[in-house]
């Protein structure tokens, strides 16, 4: 299988190669190639990633950390399912966070953290129009590590951090939604402009707003199965 064939496989460049694992089994999670509760074979993330098992195990050891995945005794690996009280719980941090992002970026950005959020959102607008999943994802956080730069906060963007990582298990099923996608890019315009303004309250509102809305798409979108949340077919 080709690179084109195979977006997950893993480019052999001067970032750590361990972290470009880690990053492409997350991205494989967060665009739906893997579901929650899915088993992640050893050798079927090794094909995938073009890897070692040496390197899969490490980048396994991470998403464990992160909460992402669930290691069962004598099993395996799984994708971890969340609950839905944990699933919104979730975005309710989320919200907070983020409108707190807002707020910080909207009093401390220089004006090349501005101008690059400007161009992360230019971005994400044109990547939207592509079919690929991971493009779509890799503007989206770009876009947030814009943001987070021009907090000139170091602990927030921890934090986010952190809590982002949990998020990918339900990023798949908000990006699926009908409409959202275009819903987003609306909501993220809004925000930008009251960011450019250093409108910190209007800012901090539309960043609450926009998560609200993410977090009704991806909850909307979940079934209940033994009082566990799944992405629907």
């Amino acid at each position: 299988m080709s690179q084109s064939e195979n977006p997950f496989r893993v480019d052999r460049v001067a970032v750590p190669l361990r972290h470009r694992v880690t990053e492409s089994i997350r991205d494989a999670i967060a665009t739906g190639h893997f579901k929650a509760g899915d088993h992640l074979p050893e050798r079927e993330l090794c094909e995938l990633t073009g890897v070692s098992r040496t390197l899969v195990r490490e980048a396994m050891r991470q998403l464990e950390s992160e909460g992402i995945i669930k290691v069962e005794p004598h099993r395996g690996p799984f994708v971890a399912r969340l609950t839905r009280e944990q699933a919104s719980g979730i975005y309710q941090v989320r919200m907070e966070l983020e409108g707190l992002a807002c707020t910080l970026f909207a009093e401390n950005a220089t004006e090349a953290q501005r101008q690059a959020l400007k161009d992360a959102l230019d971005d994400l607008k044109t990547v939207v129009r592509r079919s690929d999943p991971r493009e779509r994802l890799r503007a989206k956080n770009h876009f947030y590590d814009c943001l987070i730069q021009g907090t000139q906060n170091e602990a927030l963007g921890i934090c986010l951090y952190m809590l982002n990582s949990r998020i990918t298990l339900l990023r798949a099923t908000s990006m699926n939604a009908p409409g959202r996608i275009k819903q987003s890019i609306a909501e993220l315009s809004e925000l930008v402009e009251a960011l450019m303004e250093r409108d910190a309250t209007r800012a901090s509102k539309l960043a609450r707003h926009h998560v609200q809305m993410a977090a009704d798409a991806a909850l909307n979108r979940l079934v209940e199965d033994d009082q566990t949340l799944v992405p629907s077919k």
